[in-house]
């Protein structure tokens, strides 16, 4: 199967959330979904938080990569931070996730970046699997924390 790669455009922004809410149904994760294409026009394409990169199988939305800069203290110099990578499930085992990931290595290595750092949901033995096989490390010594909602505003109220 042959797939074809490229930066997402504002016209394909519906794409972009359908892709995202596939992506949170198969996480289990449906409700915490608020995004509209109008926060994601404004996030992706006005204040440019993050880019896309949208694969397609001919015609047909077949994955997604969502991505932005971090930065290592560390290191010294910025990295990628790989907020979402999602193949369709009917594409999946053809190699539209390593071919992203790829895509995503040139960028970072392009530009110069010192790592590429993600997620994943410790369920998700498949996926788990695959980015093992690519040489990633998992960081088990870490454990992500979390500030949303109510707590953000809370704590950001405080003087």
């Amino acid at each position: 199967m042959e797939f074809r790669l490229h930066h997402a455009t504002e016209n394909e922004l519906p794409i972009i959330l359908a892709l995202i809410k596939e992506l949170a149904e198969y996480e289990k994760l449906s409700h915490a979904v608020v995004a509209t294409e109008k926060i994601l026009r404004e996030s992706l394409f006005e204040r440019r938080a993050a880019e896309v990169v949208i694969g397609y199988a001919g015609e047909e939305p077949a994955g997604f990569a969502v991505y932005y800069r971090t930065f290592s203290t560390f290191l010294g110099v910025p990295g990628m931070y790989l907020e979402d990578l999602f193949v369709v499930p009917r594409f999946r085992r053809h190699g539209l996730g390593r071919q992203l990931l790829v895509h995503l290595a040139r960028i970072a290595d392009e530009r110069g970046y010192g790592r590429i750092e993600w997620s994943v949901l410790d369920w998700n033995e498949l996926a788990i699997g695959f980015y093992t096989s690519l040489r990633a490390v998992p960081m088990d010594e870490w454990t992500v924390f979390r500030l949303t909602g109510d707590a953000l505003r809370q704590l950001a109220d405080r003087r």
